[in-house]
């Protein structure tokens, strides 16, 4: 622990601090052009893994739960609306497609930002920040994979529908 605050201090340097990483982030690949998120990119391509997305259905039950995610665009005011599909052309999709890995950096952003409260937390403190930065962000990264594996089949689909012409 670099810096000292008596505990009411802490925890709302905390709080601010938490509510800027995740605003911040959130504008700041928002504001970043589409282009600097490739879909085929390390970070956003299909692992073999994920067998098609349906790791995150058997595993982790998302179905269940996605739904109650918030939706990143509605807290800011700007960007892209992922919670539902509002339209099924191809332009959309391929969109929403590269929306994903825009919103999964965002998160991977925040979630590695965590690591940052050990310098002005006990470390009991920091590592609560770290849980916090996993649970929060977790669930929206498994998210942002799914609906972009669950694209991808779409995509697929709509090739063969193509080349069967």
């Amino acid at each position: 622990m670099l810096i000292h605050f008596s505990v009411p201090v802490l925890i709302a340097v905390n709080i601010i601090a938490w509510l800027l990483f995740h605003l911040g982030f959130a504008a700041l690949a928002t504001a970043l052009p589409l282009r600097l998120f490739p879909a085929d990119g390390r970070l956003c391509r299909e692992r073999r893994w994920e067998m098609d997305g349906r790791i995150y259905e058997k595993l982790f039950g998302i179905k269940r739960w996605k739904h109650l995610l918030p939706e990143g665009a509605d807290l800011l005011g700007a960007g892209f609306r992922k919670g539902r599909l509002e339209r099924r052309d191809a332009a959309y999709l391929r969109r929403f497609y590269r929306e994903t890995c825009r919103a999964e950096f965002a998160h991977w952003w925040v979630w590695l930002s965590g690591w940052l409260f050990f310098l002005w937390n006990p470390g009991w403190a920091g590592w609560v920040m770290a849980g916090y930065a996993s649970l929060a962000n977790a669930p929206c990264i498994l998210a942002q994979r799914y609906n972009r594996l669950r694209l991808r089949r779409v995509f697929r689909r709509w090739k063969n529908l193509d080349s069967a012409g």
